[in-house]
């Protein structure tokens, strides 16, 4: 959806706040920010996506107001040297699980997971993870109103929707998309998150893939695969697999993740080259004084 964001950034006039603003042509077909809309307004009050504020026409343009959201997962990877510890790639997974396990709840699915599509938020909200850009996400849901129905692997096949590199083995074989796609796309990326590019999935056996990793990748990775079009994952399972091993390893889960790290030693260099104003100035400037009696 890069291409919609015209002016990505605004402010509220009777507050001042700092906006995200997407703006869409009426001339666009199929409409991609309706879709946007519609998952804001299906999950409102998660902490899964940013607060929608306002939406509707101007002019020629479909415009969507959310709150202000901070970088993206592959922007902290990239300030991060292209490499995360495990311990900030469990960290994230645990929180990604939840948000994809949200939209599916909801009878969506993403179809495009990849880093850029997970942003931080900010102040207070810093350490929270929020998923964007549902262009491309499909609502499908059965009779049974709380399962997302899908279409089968016998379905005629499609274009590979989403992006090559964290798309599922199915998504390259242009089978219909399911829930189980999303969730292996998220196992990509948690490979690419420890582990930096990785060698042709399609390729290479699950094993392979995950040489040099915590057992734990690759049983995440094969049971995504193992599962039917139909089946519904379990989400609590794969968050425990995660989640023993951050135990196993004595994390502690205190939000400190790699950029955390990266910005407090950044800030640190930035005060020791600061010059220290000498003892002559303390007097005209007694605030200045580290050593001031008060």
């Amino acid at each position: 959806m890069e291409s919609e964001n015209l002016v990505p950034r605004g402010r509220d006039v009777p507050t001042g706040d700092v906006v995200d603003i997407k703006l869409e042509h009426r001339s666009i077909a199929p409409p991609l920010l309706r879709q946007e809309i519609d998952i804001y307004e299906e999950l409102i009050g998660q902490p899964s996506v940013p607060r929608a504020f306002w939406h509707g026409y101007h002019c020629d343009f479909q415009a969507v107001v959310s709150e202000l959201l901070g970088p993206n997962l592959e922007d902290l990877f990239r300030y991060c040297d292209n490499k995360f510890s495990l311990k900030t790639t469990l960290m994230l997974m645990d929180q990604l699980l939840h948000r994809v396990e949200s939209l599916h709840a909801a009878g969506y699915l993403h179809r495009d997971i990849k880093p850029e599509n997970f942003l931080l938020g900010t102040g207070k909200q810093g350490n929270i993870v929020y998923m964007t850009d549902f262009g491309l996400s499909a609502y499908r849901r059965d009779s049974h109103s709380q399962v997302t129905s899908h279409k089968p692997a016998t379905s005629p096949r499609i274009s590979l929707v989403g992006t090559c590199r964290y798309a599922s083995i199915n998504g390259h074989l242009n089978v219909a998309p399911s829930r189980r796609d999303d969730l292996e796309s998220l196992g990509h990326m948690a490979l690419y998150f420890f582990m930096g590019p990785f060698p042709g999935k399609r390729t290479i056996k699950v094993t392979e893939l995950c040489q040099g990793l915590p057992a734990e990748f690759a049983t995440y990775i094969n049971y995504i695969r193992g599962l039917n079009d139909q089946d519904r994952p379990d989400y609590k399972y794969l968050r425990s697999l995660f989640g023993r091993l951050f135990r196993h390893k004595g994390f502690e889960h205190d939000n400190v993740f790699d950029w955390t790290i990266r910005e407090f030693e950044r800030q640190s260099n930035m005060n020791q080259q600061r010059p220290v104003p000498c003892p002559s100035d303390w007097g005209a400037n007694a605030e200045a004084s580290p050593y001031r009696q008060t």
